[in-house]
């Protein structure tokens, strides 16, 4: 993964990519050749690409990793206040406070919405069970609660179902 300083020098380098092609555009016009106005597309297309590059170079998204935390997939996240991350059905009590930390740090945005008086971003954590075949049954392990506004935000409120962490059932071992 490029860091913040690769990110500024390919910017620097477009940059000056950009500023040939503005030269060569006011050169076009005062000669009259017959390409110039594909050459304020260039110019503008290069302009743009080294403003991203250098909005990269400001901080590039890093997912945050958290250390005991297992690999999760988010799978719904309204955009404002709700999200759910699925954790394999394996994961101890540790594990998905860990597990659930990490989800808190990697969806934290400034750009949610809360709506109403709701400041906060809940992510609920939940595993997959299969009590028999062809059934399958959603168990909410936990949650999490952060605030929507505050990246630093020290005053999480972790929530963990033990007795459902409890209930899961060991997953069948594969004798040889």
């Amino acid at each position: 993964m490029l860091s913040t300083a690769d990110f500024l020098v390919i910017a620097k380098w477009f940059g000056i990519t950009t500023l040939a092609f503005g030269a060569l555009m006011l050169l076009s016009f005062a000669f009259k050749w017959g390409f110039r106005f594909r050459l304020v597309g260039v110019t503008g297309f290069m302009g743009v690409l080294t403003g991203g590059l250098f909005a990269l170079s400001l901080g590039p998204i890093v997912p945050t990793s958290v250390p005991g935390a297992v690999r999760y997939v988010t799978v719904f996240d309204s955009g404002a206040t709700q999200a759910v991350i699925v954790v394999p059905a394996t994961i101890t009590e540790t594990e998905l406070d860990a597990t659930l930390k990490q989800a808190a740090s990697n969806l934290f945005s400034p750009g949610r919405l809360g709506r109403g008086g709701d400041r906060q971003l809940t992510i609920l954590a939940r595993t997959v069970l299969h009590p028999e075949e062809g059934v399958s049954q959603p168990l909410v392990l936990g949650q999490i609660k952060r605030s929507l506004r505050d990246r630093t935000d020290e005053n999480l409120d972790v929530t963990i179902y033990s007795d459902r962490l409890a209930a899961i059932p060991p997953a069948p071992s594969t004798g040889s």
